[in-house]
């Protein structure tokens, strides 16, 4: 097991493009997209959910601690202009390390 990091992206369909290319280029190497996601934001408010649930993407991506600066730095620029939120956490990996020689 190690520790990882942990970002987690709720952003306009439209950025995509721009934010896989910036975690790619972070070193980011991995990541899953879950499409159409609707919800509520902190800050409230009702949504029309026919109109945001075909905008939105959910980005999660793991990566160890040391490229998170580069990926916030790439990243924080693109929410800043576009919208969206980014949330990051800690996380531990479980990966084997161990060879298994085929029979």
């Amino acid at each position: 097991m190690h520790t990882v990091k942990r970002i987690e992206i709720i952003a306009n369909s439209f950025e995509l493009g721009k934010i896989l290319d910036g975690l790619k280029k972070a070193g980011v190497t991995g990541h899953l997209v879950i499409r159409n996601v609707a919800g509520q934001g902190l800050r409230g408010g009702s949504e029309d959910l026919d109109m945001t649930m075909l905008d939105n993407v959910y980005v999660i991506a793991f990566c160890p601690p040391e490229t998170l600066k580069g990926a916030v730095e790439i990243i924080r620029p693109i929410l800043n202009k576009f919208g969206g939120s980014c949330y990051i956490s800690d996380a531990m990996e479980i990966r084997s390390t161990r060879c298994v020689a085929s029979l």
